[in-house]
Formats: C-alpha cells, structure tokens, sequence
C-alpha cells in the first residue's frame, strides 16, 4: 500500500511525499482508514512505527474541510504526557500540514502564558498540549472546547502514570459528546480499560505492540556490576568505545542524571543532563544540541527521554534498569530507528535483580551476559528463573501482570465487565 491509497487530500499527499515517505508503515496502514471513517479507536503500537502520522494524518484530513472558527476553540485536540512529546508532535503537524492553511498552538506547562493566551484569542484550528497547563486554560476561560471534532490522547497509559487522570476528566467534560476520539497506549491495563470504556463509543482496536520482542536489529547487552563504584567503571569503558556514536543513558533519578553527567563531562565527553527539573528553555536547547550531534551522552530520566527521536543514537545504556518491565522497551526503542542498526546495554547489579527478573520474564528471553576483561564482577548474579516458555501469560498487563477482570473487550459499550477495581496512580505530575 502507499499514502496515495488512503485516500487523503492533494495538499496532504504532497506534504507526506516531501518528507520523504512513500509506504505507510503498519499502525499507518491500519489505524489511518478507520479513523478517516470516523471510528472511536484504541491503538497499540512500539515506539518509532510511526503512530503521530497515524492519528496527524487523519486529523490534517479533517482539518482540510475549512470551517469559520472561533476564538480559541479548536477543531482537533492533542493531549501527550510530556513537552517533549508535545513539540514533537508540534513539528509532525508543521511538515504534513505545511501546504495547508492550518492554525495551530501548544500548550505546554513550564513556558510563558502571554504567547499562548495570544495564540488563543486568535480563530484555532489544532491544540496540542500538555494535561496540566490545559487544565489551567481551562480554568481561566481561554480555551474553548465545545468544538473538538477528534480528541486524541496519545500515550494514555503514560498519562495515567503520571498522574494525569483527573485533569483528563475535566478536559473531556468540556468537549462534545459528538467527538471522534483516537486513544494510542502502549498497554491496556485494568486502569487503562476504565478509562477507554468511559471515553470513547464502540471503538476498534488495532494492537500491535502486543509483541514484547525488540526489533531484531537492537543487540541486547547486559553487564553485571558488584556495587556501584563498579557500574561507573563499567559505563566509563564503554562510553570510551568509538563504536558509539551518540547515547543516551537513562538514570532512576533526576539527581542521578545530574551526576551522571557532571562525571562524564568532567572526563572529556560531551555530555548533558535531560530531567523535568530543567526548564523548558534548557531543555529544548539540550535537545535541539543532541540533534545537531553537539551533545554524544545525553543522561536522562524516563519521563523526559519520551518523544526524542534522533536518528544518530547507536547505544542505549540503562544505568539503572527501568521499575517497569514494558519501560524496557519504550528506552531501547530510543535507537535503531527507522530500521538502523542499534545496540542496548544494561548494568545490574545485586539490588536490580527483581528488575531484571521482571523484564526477562516480559521479554520471554534472558539478556545476552557479556563480560569486560579486568572489569569482571567479583560474583554471579543469581537470577531465579520464573518465566515460561512462551513468554509472558495472554491477558498480561503492566509489567507481565495480569490484566484483571476489567480488561478491555471490543466493541463492549459502557464500562467493561462490570466496574473495573482502580490501580494506585502514582502522581508524577509536580515533579
């Protein structure tokens, strides 16, 4: 299949094409026609198989139709967890919309209101923002949404991860019932269900990150540390390989990260920290210097690396394993990107053993063990192996659990199974 068979308006087509794409890729192919026939849909797919076009696409098509706006009242709303995300999702709207005549905003917390209440006393067409700072728009009477023809919630279970539930509610009361939502998670937990059952009608479900293998051409690595003086040795070697081109080390901790970074700047590299403590300015410009290849070792907490997509990032060192067995993936997604080659390391050491034991059993696969000469571990990590052939069980949920009774069954209307048992959200939001 290629863009043309999909039926999307001239000026669209001939934006796609000067990007540079010819085939859509497989969430494209599948999630593009449904949504241009006006389905709910709930979408699964890995990072980087290129889901911003999969719901951009349909939108910039919606959009295509002129209508007389109002000021500050968008035609189409995107909601993502992070700034990052957001000025992602901001670009992918400026290059395929680039031939159309198209308003548009973003709405992200951390950066001055006076432009975006500038932006919005203007006639809109497309928001993209930030949960929060939308909220606080709300509140103050600067946004209209009694407009919204889509609403898409791109990473919902991230979202939801971070604390971001309520805000969603008092988004969506605003919107018309009559709105055509696109709701893409990486997975459908019981807390995800719920949610999915109270805000969208009927809808299709189109998965495929239902695989929890990594794409074939990501070598997995890992390297087992005695303490963490030792995981510093190890990460110092290999940062020292020429082999790596750019990296992106990911830290517990905002603090870790600062650290991280300060010691490998201070041992020749370039290097610098990417965290939610930084403000917006520093971020983008950190950012913006990996992209121009000024920065090789970017350290980053999990939170902050979503949404970066820079082609040059051959290696992914998870300096601390990720608490969350599918965040695993969401990191070492971070290269071998567009098809390329890439190469992923963790250190563990005995502390990290639950860890690692919850992301082997999610993979269905033990990591590759390798061995630095004179940076050997004193001990062997004893992993007792829980997983069973095959993978993880059907129906798992976050990080290899169950999904529970509160799952979601397609075309099931209302609330699914009766009223889902609510998991803890842990808030993330103030950080």
């Amino acid at each position: 299949m290629t863009f043309s068979e999909l039926d999307l308006a001239a000026p669209i087509l001939k934006a796609v094409e000067a990007c540079g794409y010819n085939e859509p890729t497989s969430i494209q192919t599948r999630a593009i026609p449904l949504a241009l026939a006006g389905s709910d849909l709930i979408a699964s797919a890995r990072t980087g198989t290129g889901k911003t076009a999969a719901f951009m696409l349909p939108a910039l098509q919606r959009l295509s139709v002129v209508k007389k706006g109002s000021r500050g009242a968008p035609r189409v709303l995107v909601l993502t967890p992070t700034r990052e995300l957001a000025s992602q999702i901001t670009e992918a709207t400026r290059n395929y919309g680039r031939f159309l005549r198209l308003r548009s905003t973003v709405l992200l917390g951390g950066t001055p209101y006076r432009e975006q209440f500038r932006a919005l006393a203007q006639p809109l067409d497309l928001v993209v923002a930030t949960p929060g700072r939308l909220v606080d728009h709300l509140q103050r009477g600067s946004i209209d949404l009694s407009r919204v023809e889509i609403l898409v919630l791109d990473e919902a279970d991230r979202m939801l991860d971070m604390g971001f539930q309520e805000d969603l509610e008092k988004i969506v009361r605003g919107t018309p019932a009559s709105r055509q939502t696109l709701l893409f998670t990486a997975t459908m937990d019981q807390a995800m269900a719920a949610v999915a059952s109270r805000l969208l009608i009927d809808p299709v479900r189109v998965d495929l990150a239902e695989t929890r293998e990594a794409p074939a051409k990501i070598a997995q690595h890992l390297h087992v540390a005695d303490d963490l003086a030792h995981k510093q040795r190890l990460l110092e070697h290999l940062v020292a390989d020429r082999a790596l081109n750019q990296a992106i080390i990911f830290s517990a901790t905002k603090v870790g990260a600062d650290r991280l970074a300060r010691e490998l700047s201070a041992g020749g590299h370039r290097a610098a920290a990417l965290h939610g403590d930084m403000n917006q300015a520093a971020r983008n410009r950190t950012v913006r210097n990996l992209r121009q290849g000024r920065i090789r070792l970017l350290v980053a907490t999990d939170v902050a690396a979503r949404g970066i997509d820079v082609g040059g990032i051959s290696h992914v060192i998870n300096f601390d394993l990720p608490l969350f067995a599918e965040d695993y993936l969401h990191r070492i997604g971070r290269t071998g990107r567009a098809g390329a080659s890439g190469t992923a390391i963790s250190l563990a050491s005995r502390g990290d053993i639950g860890a690692l034991q919850r992301i082997q059993r999610y993979l269905g696969q033990d990591l590759d063990q390798q061995v630095i000469p004179g940076l050997e571990p004193s001990r062997p990590l004893m992993v007792r192996p829980e997983r069973k052939a095959g993978g993880p069980r059907k129906g798992a949920g976050r990080g290899g659990r169950p999904a529970g009774p509160g799952a979601w069954k397609r075309g099931t209307k209302g609330r699914p199974g009766g009223k889902p048992r609510r998991e803890p959200i842990v808030e993330y939001r103030k950080r």
